[in-house]
């Protein structure tokens, strides 16, 4: 402290002219927009920190692996992010959003945040210091075309980066990119502002998926490892063909004797696995794999495969691991999930003991446990679920995505089966939205809950669209969208999934009617027809649980003159909105609104969440809109949701990058 308790006027002047410098340093602008209506594809360009591998840049950005690509696989050294672009209704300049998890303190998180996105983010005006855990909304400069080419890229200018370099880069003339930024002097532009680069094609080339743990780093030359000299190349040396085609000869016997011996061991491994019940009948025992490694399609094959599932005397030994017949090697294709012990599982959910017990799902009951080191959640069924246990296996075992829940593995014991997943630290949705605070949960954010029906809904897109086959969930429900650490949703519970077919075909099935009642959609209750657009109907019937937070049915009280009946949420909704034109007409619905938002949203973005949750569940299946139009329409009801919050920054009980519930 200096002794006048003031600082040194050179000191003064010296941090204000810091302070303004800084503030200058990035002072890149959105593209201005009118069409507020207008949704675009954009790009952005980010140079990821060595340690941000790809699960990082999906959080950082909240977006799949499919929408990163990279330009340059072997060093990681650009990734290009792929994201929906809006143009803003109230200040007509193009963003889109995501959230950002701060992990580190000390310092503001206008400083954190803006340091983490390089000069891509339009960092929060907010003095507050940074809490680890909190969540920040915030937006993103994108821009989209004016129609002469496909997609605009975000980039932030570096050091030896031109208008010139960068044309030869992405291969576009200069003068597209002096066009769509007004530079009228190439030599002209700055260091650590933004551009626009227009494109025609996608830039950069897929993630590198088996990578994606860590980044990838350029093999060295042999000449440039240290200590190794470069061996001078001299073509006439003379080349000793016998000693390597001996050697090769050499070599392959060597591998046949090796494949001769590991199938000898593998067949004594089975043999020894074997062993006779308390009737002497034979039965199988499985193999146990014992790798820490979760990733499900690791290419281990299952010994003993053909093994019975169920003794002829319906009982089990205590020591074994019976395994179905279904299990074969062609019922997970190339991919088959690890395989726990049955000792491992009962340890770690002590004897599934009550204190472990998460909850009861369709077809078995759910415990927590911490299988090598990670926290799992391990679905318990009996042995005469096998349909279901198969179903969900093979299903998860084909579809990645971060808005589905992560299969982990699996075990079979005492004619139990158990699916072990990835946990979610904050339990289902529903737990969330009926009655939270009897069950010790904050009340969600309207921030929040736009968030989770957004990233359900990316999930659902998923199954329906991307994936080689197109599958139909028919159990959409709040019990069955699961929220992890950082509140973000995941679709879990596929026991009931059904295959509709492959892209371009005809996506329907008929099936014996399943699910829960109040999200069964009219057409599939009467004939039994699965389709996308029954998953859409409990979509939509999900939407009004969260802005009602009311159950999908809900019993009326009975009286003296009238016994209690069930009504469906979905039809109590749509009498409401029939005569709401407007959000500025809101009084009928106003005995919907679940009165823990507290009045905290904003009113158009909570009319246009509810009119899209009536569009879900129009009893035409056809006038229903499709899962990718549901999430183009939430991604822009999140934006203006986040841009209306930026205006209530000054209210610590608002501002939801920070607010409990996230």
């Amino acid at each position: 402290m200096h002794p006048s308790g003031s600082l040194p006027l050179a000191a003064l002047i010296f941090w204000v002219t810091a302070h303004l410098c800084s503030v200058h340093s990035n002072p890149a602008v959105p593209m201005n927009c009118t069409d507020t209506s207008r949704l675009c594809a954009s790009f952005l360009a980010f140079k990821p920190d060595p340690n941000q591998t790809l699960s990082v840049l999906q959080s950082m950005f909240d977006v799949s692996p499919s929408d990163i690509t990279v330009e340059n696989p072997a060093a990681l050294d650009y990734v290009f992010i792929r994201k929906n672009c809006s143009c803003l209704s109230t200040t007509k300049k193009y963003a889109t959003n995501t959230t950002y998890t701060l992990r580190s303190a000390g310092g503001l998180v206008s400083e954190i945040v803006g340091g983490a996105y390089d000069g891509l983010a339009m960092v929060p005006n907010s003095t507050r210091w940074a809490r680890v855990g909190a969540v920040v909304s915030l937006r993103l400069y994108c821009g989209c075309s004016s129609g002469l080419w496909n997609y605009l890229m975000s980039y932030v200018l570096r050091d030896g980066d031109s208008v010139q370099s960068l044309a030869s880069r992405f291969g576009v003339s200069m003068d597209s990119i002096e066009t769509v930024n007004g530079i009228s002097n190439p030599d002209n532009v700055t260091v650590g502002d933004l551009y626009f680069i227009p494109l025609d094609s996608v830039p950069g080339e897929p993630y590198p998926l088996e990578n994606a743990t860590s980044p990838a780093l350029a093999p060295a030359p042999a000449s440039s490892i240290e200590g190794l000299p470069e061996r001078p190349r001299d073509h006439k040396t003379h080349v000793p063909y016998g000693w390597i085609i001996g050697g090769v000869g050499v070599g392959l016997l060597v591998i046949i004797l090796g494949i001769v011996a590991f199938i000898s061991v593998r067949s004594s491994a089975c043999s020894a696995n074997r062993s006779k019940d308390g009737d002497g009948k034979i039965s199988h025992k499985f193999h146990i794999l014992r790798n820490p490694s979760f990733l499900c399609g690791s290419g281990r094959y299952i010994c003993c495969k053909q093994g019975n599932w169920k003794q002829t005397n319906g009982e089990s030994s205590n020591n074994q691991i019976n395994v179905p017949t279904a299990l074969g090697a062609d019922v997970f294709d190339v991919e088959k999930p690890v395989v726990f012990s049955y000792e491992d599982i009962l340890f770690s959910t002590d004897g599934f003991s009550d204190s472990s017990l998460l909850g009861h799902g369709t077809y078995g009951s759910v415990y927590y446990g911490v299988l090598h080191d990670q926290e799992v959640a391990i679905k318990r069924m009996t042995a005469t679920k096998t349909k279901e246990f198969l179903v969900e296996m093979k299903v998860l075992c084909k579809v990645h995505h971060a808005n589905l829940v992560e299969l982990l593995g699996y075990a079979a014991m005492n004619d139990e089966l158990l699916i072990i997943y990835e946990y979610a630290q904050k339990g289902s949705l529903r737990s969330h939205l009926h009655d939270p605070q009897s069950k010790g949960n904050p009340s969600l954010s309207w921030i929040t809950r736009v968030q989770i029906a957004l990233d359900a809904a990316r999930g659902l897109e998923y199954i329906h669209e991307h994936t080689k086959n197109h599958y139909v969930h028919r159990d959409i429900k709040t019990s069955n969208i699961l929220l992890d650490g950082a509140f973000r949703a995941k679709i879990s519970d596929f026991g009931l999934a059904k295959l509709v077919g492959k892209s371009g075909e005809e996506e329907a099935t008929v099936t014996k009617v399943v699910g829960t009642y109040g999200y069964l959609a009219p057409e599939y209750l009467s004939n039994g027809l699965a389709t996308t657009k029954s998953d859409v109907y409990a979509f939509g019937v999900v939407l009004f649980e969260i802005i009602s937070g009311r159950e999908a049915v809900i019993r009326s009280e009975a009286t003296a003159m009238k016994s209690a009946e069930r009504r469906s949420l979905a039809s109590i909704m749509l009498a409401a909105l029939r005569n709401v034109p407007d959000s500025l007409s809101m009084s009928s619905i106003q005995d919907y609104i679940d009165p823990n938002l507290m009045e905290l949203y904003p009113h158009d973005c909570f009319f246009k969440m509810a009119m899209l949750g009536k569009q879900c569940v129009d009893e035409d299946p056809v006038l229903r809109p499709d899962m990718k139009q549901v999430v183009i329409t939430l991604s822009q009801i999140l934006l203006s949701s986040v841009e209306w919050e930026a205006t209530l920054a000054g209210n610590s009980q608002v501002f939801s990058g920070l607010v409990q519930g996230r």
